[in-house]
């Protein structure tokens, strides 16, 4: 992770409070957000990642920042009694799994306490975080996998993976990974081996898709994809954005519907419906929901998606960014808002249109939860009220979750 190709000092290393690859032993105590051990020497915080809380261990430093360093993880002197053996012989090369070494309750109670950290520092609020509901499948549950290649050298295309843990551009081989579906996993070596063998037809580096759908394993981002959810199903294109753990997926938008439905609204909004999900298993709740989005193509999915599962109390909009709620004539007062943004969260365009809307009920789905707290502070300054925190863990044996946050007016 730290080893410049000589071995030499790197010439932007920052000397102190640590020297280049000194050796430190150091107890961790907590897990940042992104995954990794922290622990303090001195008062002087450490960041050690794959060490684990209550671990006692030897870290080799290699990168001093202004206010913490970093150091890679060289011995576990002391485990802590929540670490177990990880599946995949990868773990700690690849950087696509944080947590294969923390046994999955303990993944969930951890996820807990960050989404708890983040809503005091970040919205500025104490409000009780619900136990994480965790995947029904801990491995073999991830529906899309993107591995990537570089351009071929001599002819020849090397490793086709994710990218090294701690690395913005080594590429680790990944020949199959425990996280993916069993079908991605036995579609894998042939996808491989076709790459290697029209090496000759890439001038660059490229990215391959492969989602386990129920119309079989697509690779063409084009092609028409079927997911089933519950009884509901769904048509998008293989490309485009879908939740990628189909195991839990019913009772994660179950559960955000339940919420929007919570203080009696009769209508429902879905502010970034994409293909439709949270529209169309509302729309079995509430009298009538609207889908909103920017995406005309979009759009025209959603509404053949509601026709493919005979709802006819819904309907869906080509929004603009700027005008979002301009053709929702619902009252305020009995409707609810769900919003499922990017990771980047909801920008103030979007925020000063909703709370000018003032819906009853808002409910947040984020799988960013950093963003997220960040926005949660925009809605308490605006009079809404946390009706609940409830994270759920699509991602397992990841640093990433998802959570939903529930507020009313």
């Amino acid at each position: 992770m730290a080893e410049t190709p000589s071995g030499r000092v790197p010439r932007k290393f920052v000397p102190t409070p640590f020297s280049w690859h000194q050796e430190i032993e150091l107890e961790i105590t907590t897990l940042t957000n992104m995954g990794q051990g922290l622990g303090r020497v001195d008062g002087w915080v450490v960041m050690v990642p794959f060490a684990l809380p209550g671990e006692l261990v030897k870290a080799r430093v290699f990168r001093n920042d202004k206010n913490f360093s970093e150091a890679d993880l060289m011995e576990v002197l002391r485990p802590s009694p929540d670490r177990v053996e990880p599946r995949c012989p990868l773990f700690t090369a690849c950087g696509g799994c944080q947590y294969q070494n923390l046994s999955y309750p303990a993944q969930l109670e951890w996820k807990r306490r960050q989404v708890e950290e983040l809503l005091r520092h970040m919205a500025k609020t104490e409000f009780p975080v619900s136990p994480v509901i965790g995947s029904p499948r801990g491995y073999g549950y991830r529906s899309k996998i993107t591995p990537h290649f570089e351009a071929p050298r001599d002819g020849v295309i090397g490793e086709i993976g994710f990218l090294r843990a701690g690395r913005r551009y080594d590429l680790v081989d990944v020949p199959h990974c425990p996280i993916a579906t069993d079908a991605i996993n036995e579609a894998l070596p042939r996808e491989r081996e076709t790459i290697r063998r029209r090496a000759s037809s890439y001038k660059k580096g490229a990215t391959l898709l492969l989602r386990d759908t129920a119309n079989g394993v697509l690779t063409n981002p084009n092609a028409p994809a079927i997911e089933r959810v519950g009884t509901m199903e769904f048509e998008f294109l293989a490309g485009d954005f879908f939740q990628n753990n189909p195991f839990i997926l019913e009772s994660f938008v179950g559960w955000a519907v339940k919420e929007a439905r919570s203080e009696g609204a009769k209508y429902l909004v879905d502010a970034y419906c994409g293909s439709g999900l949270f529209t169309l298993f509302g729309a079995r709740e509430f009298d009538a929901v609207t889908g909103v989005e920017i995406s005309a193509t979009a759009v025209d999915r959603a509404g053949k998606n509601a026709a493919r599962n005979g709802l006819a109390n819904c309907k869906f909009i080509a929004g603009s960014a700027e005008a979002v709620f301009a053709d929702i004539a619902y009252p305020a007062d009995e409707t609810a808002v769900i919003i499922d943004p990017p990771r980047r969260g909801s920008d103030e365009v979007f925020l000063t249109q909703l709370f000018a809307f003032r819906p009853k009920t808002v409910v947040y789905v984020s799988c960013n939860p950093a963003t997220q707290m960040r926005d949660l502070r925009f809605f308490l300054e605006a009079g809404y009220r946390i009706g609940a925190v409830q994270p759920f863990d699509l991602f397992p044996q990841t640093k990433h979750l998802e959570c939903v946050i529930t507020a009313h007016r």
